[in-house]
């Protein structure tokens, strides 16, 4: 079984027009789509589909209409002829605990063969919108480095008008992942997840449990918290323009 978890931790670290920093113990679930009926069998606290004290809900990703996932990465392959035989799709993200969970980011790594092609970086605001970032990888490095403009209004707190930077290695024995965004100037803040790898199994998922205690509802929390420790620095808010559902695009 490849599904496995990676506890470690986020931090975010702004450099302006505020300087804020902070970071946060986490754990979050690099799953096979292909072995999610199967882990629903093996691991009593699991699910999938279904309510259980962790589960994995298709409709938590992708178009959101729960439909099956690998579907809807290979059919916006095709939409943008990008011509790999996509064999295996792995998804980071948090899994849901209680029923509830936000992932401000999910990552969608696409193997043709043992080779990773293809990276979605998918992006959730608090307003439940939605925009998947799609990237092909054309060559064998270690540290995959990738960048695009910003197209969806996340915090409130920073301006559209800004770049993404991901830089980032395929997931072994550690994960790294690292974002930065800047303007036409400078580097305004950077965001990273870090982790080691741990077996997928029940006696993991219960460690974990009891060591970061209802995670997703503290992540939704740390979010608000946070905004409101910028707004408190001064903070100016940016008003959100554009309204969305689920977005997606290609970049190069």
């Amino acid at each position: 079984m490849e599904t496995c978890i990676y506890k470690g931790f986020v931090t975010h670290k702004r450099f302006k027009p505020i300087k804020h920093f902070f970071i946060y113990k986490t754990f979050s679930v690099l799953f096979d789509l292909s072995e999610l009926k199967e882990l629903h069998k093996k691991i009593s606290i699991f699910s999938y589909n279904k309510f259980n004290l962790f589960s994995f809900y298709n409709k938590d990703h992708g178009d959101r209409n729960g439909k099956n996932l690998s579907d809807w990465v290979k059919s916006y392959l095709k939409r943008y002829d990008l011509k790999f035989e996509i064999s295996k799709i792995k998804l980071l993200c948090f899994p849901r605990i209680f029923g509830y969970v936000f992932n401000p980011l999910s990552i969608f790594y696409c193997y043709e063969g043992n080779k990773l092609k293809v990276i979605l970086y998918e992006v959730k605001n608090t307003f439940n919108e939605q925009h998947t970032y799609v990237f092909s990888i054309n060559d064998n490095k270690k540290i995959i480095s990738q960048h695009c403009e910003k197209k969806f209004y996340v915090s409130p707190f920073i301006e559209m008008e800004t770049f993404y930077n991901f830089r980032l290695s395929e997931p072994n024995e550690q994960l790294k992942v690292l974002i930065k965004q800047t303007d036409k100037k400078d580097k305004i803040l950077t965001a990273t997840q870090f982790g080691k790898k741990q077996k997928m199994s029940t006696r993991r998922l219960l460690i974990n449990f009891f060591t970061h205690p209802l995670m997703t509802f503290k992540i939704i929390l740390g979010i608000h918290y946070e905004a409101l420790r910028l707004w408190k620095k001064g903070a100016i808010f940016q008003k959100r323009k554009i309204k969305i559902k689920n977005n997606v695009s290609l970049e190069r």
